[in-house]
């Protein structure tokens, strides 16, 4: 005896070679033999074979109209035997049996299962709606497999060309655009930036890259809604005046400087910050949207304020204003140039100049001071200047050797050409701005803290960085506390720790307390987009390194090791590894050949060309 049976979800055939009542031992077309239940049993047959009957029984279920099947069941559930006989009219063959059985079976918006060999006819708005989704499901595969056969042909589909952001930047994984990206970028091998590169959807490297960062944390976009800044009391003006140190692109200027000599002959010198602070409270609209952005984000040629141009202007240190200020006056003692004494006022204050890196570098530098040439605007000033940051650089325990100084890179972008400059860290102009910022940061920080008014500091522990509200030693700056203060207009926690030393000078009560959940979530928030604005810094200054190398036809370039195959390149900030590199000992200079350079995943392949000897 043969039966028909079903067995994980489909049907099969097989010879009975022993019933045990609930159970059947049967035998394949292939020869296996397995165990089955009894009530798995769909039909019994003699004859014809097992291969010829499964072959009848589903010639003629593919022989059966599905619709017409539809229309001959009744209302209410039935056995496949009987439905077979309704729609052959007749007493239906095994054969005949089992292909309306597997009609059925492979029918499922057509009939619903209801039990052993039993099923029930879907309602026609059930059915109407199943062959809808059906259809859809069918023209969206289509849809699918042209969008990927396009794009395999590096020809961007026009239905994807308004979707590009989502597909690069935000891509659903459920969407038939992005299964469609995938399969086109498993079959070529590439990655989708590479792949919609080749299809000419990303006609600017640069742009790709700002896009991709603007995604994930500007969804909104850079734009700023409008901002009330809040009213302050008239401040006493200053006595002195005051200029500026800054880039040629520096629009938020932060900090000024003033010299006054006394009649005693020492010197009184003013470090002055602006003061956003003063219209800027807790909970105003503009402190919402500083701690919003919490820091200006730069780039190579561009940046993305943390305050918009209107805030800005009120209270940058223009030249030929008078701007509020948080101003700190040193008494330095003449000969030895000791700090002997710090005040801290609110004032306002004329700002007489803004001098500008670019033109004063060549006036201002090691060869002039050490020559004395005085003959240019601020000579004097600056001088004294130069000469007190080392006496404060020598108090923080730091060498003034500026033989051996890392250097700075600038990025100088016009008409989409890139210039990249080196400025050498630790230079007359960089030592006065550094030194004065840092002696303020960390006498304001002492000031908080002896007069229990919580700020945020910025602490160095065996090499480790990190923000708290508890004042402890920076061992990189050499100083006991480092409170950030000094960029109020660029740092969202330089302005929470002015209103501190503002409520301080006036006498009020601290804006934030010791256990100022704000405070907290302010220090988390900016130390992690601090680090990520840094990040997409670095990324685009190297973006433009190798945008350099392309533009001025670099072939061979001078390189020094770091490690293995790690190595630094001449002139400009480009870091990467050659694996062709020789194991070298580091400090070897070497000499590389550029041979590709992606700007997508912002790298470069060189070949090791030769080394010459180490250096100490």
């Amino acid at each position: 005896m043969n039966i028909f049976y079903e067995e994980d979800g489909g049907f099969k055939t097989g010879t009975v070679l022993a019933d045990n009542t609930t159970s059947l031992q049967v035998e394949s077309i292939s020869g296996k033999r397995s165990k089955i239940k009894s009530a798995n049993v769909m039909l019994h047959f003699k004859e014809p074979s097992l291969a010829e009957f499964m072959a009848r029984a589903e010639a003629i279920a593919a022989d059966i109209d599905t619709d017409f099947l539809w229309e001959c069941c009744p209302p209410d559930d039935f056995g496949f035997e009987e439905l077979a006989t309704e729609y052959f009219g007749h007493t239906p063959t095994p054969q005949e049996a089992a292909g309306a059985l597997i009609r059925l079976h492979t029918a499922p918006m057509y009939f619903y299962k209801k039990g052993k060999g039993r099923y029930k006819s879907a309602p026609p708005e059930a059915l109407k709606a199943a062959l809808a989704g059906a259809e859809k499901k069918r023209l969206q595969a289509e849809l699918q497999a042209r969008y990927t056969a396009e794009l395999t042909r590096f020809e961007l589909p026009p239905e994807l060309a308004g979707k590009l952001p989502q597909l690069l930047f935000k891509p659903d994984r459920n969407t038939l655009e992005v299964k469609a990206l995938e399969a086109a970028c498993a079959a070529t091998n590439l990655s989708a930036a590479h792949l919609l590169h080749r299809c000419g959807a990303i006609p600017s490297t640069h742009d790709y890259h700002l896009q991709r960062f603007l995604s994930e944390h500007f969804p909104k976009g850079t734009g700023f809604p409008s901002v009330d800044l809040a009213s302050w009391e008239e401040l006493p003006l200053a006595t002195v005046t005051a200029f500026s140190i800054d880039d040629a692109s520096t629009t938020e200027i932060d900090d000024a400087f003033s010299l006054k000599k006394l009649d005693n002959g020492d010197w009184r010198i003013g470090v002055h910050i602006a003061a956003p602070a003063l219209g800027m409270p807790r909970g105003s609209s503009g402190d919402e949207l500083a701690m919003s952005r919490l820091s200006t984000v730069y780039m190579p040629g561009d940046k993305i304020t943390m305050l918009p141009d209107s805030v800005v202007e009120v209270f940058t240190l223009n030249a030929d204003r008078i701007c509020p200020a948080l101003s700190m006056y040193l008494t330095v003692q003449a000969d030895t140039l000791d700090v002997l004494t710090t005040e801290s006022r609110i004032e306002r204050l004329h700002i007489a100049a803004n001098l500008r890196h670019d033109t004063l570098e060549p006036l201002f530098n090691e060869e002039s001071l050490a020559a004395g040439r005085l003959n240019y605007a601020y000579a004097p000033e600056l001088t004294l200047l130069w000469q007190l940051a080392q006496k404060l650089e020598a108090r923080r325990g730091k060498s003034s050797d500026n033989s051996n100084q890392q250097v700075d890179y600038t990025f100088d972008i016009k008409d989409d050409r890139i210039s990249i400059g080196i400025r050498r860290r630790g230079s007359p102009i960089d030592k006065v701005v550094s030194e004065l910022m840092i002696f303020v940061n960390s006498e304001w920080g002492k000031l908080l803290a002896d007069n229990n008014y919580t700020a945020i500091y910025r602490t160095q522990n065996n090499g480790k960085v990190k923000m708290s509200s508890v004042p402890a030693p920076h061992q990189g700056l050499g100083v006991a506390q480092y409170a950030w203060s000094s960029s109020p207009l660029r740092r969202y926690v330089d302005l929470l720790n002015q209103r501190q030393l503002i409520a301080l000078l006036r006498g009020d009560a601290p804006v934030y307390q010791r256990n100022d959940t704000m405070l907290f979530a302010a220090m988390r928030d900016f130390d992690q987009m601090y680090g990520i604005y840094n990040d997409f810094q670095r990324d685009m200054e190297r973006y433009w390194c190798l945008r350099w190398l392309q533009q001025e036809q670099v072939q061979e370039i001078d390189a020094q090791v770091i490690r293995e195959n790690l190595v630094r390149m001449d002139g400009i900030p480009l870091i990467g590894r050659v694996p062709s590199l020789p194991e070298l000992p580091g400090n070897t200079r070497v000499t590389l050949e550029i041979t590709a350079v992606d700007l997508l995943d912002l790298g470069f392949e060189a070949r090791f060309v030769k080394a010459e000897e180490a250096t100490a």
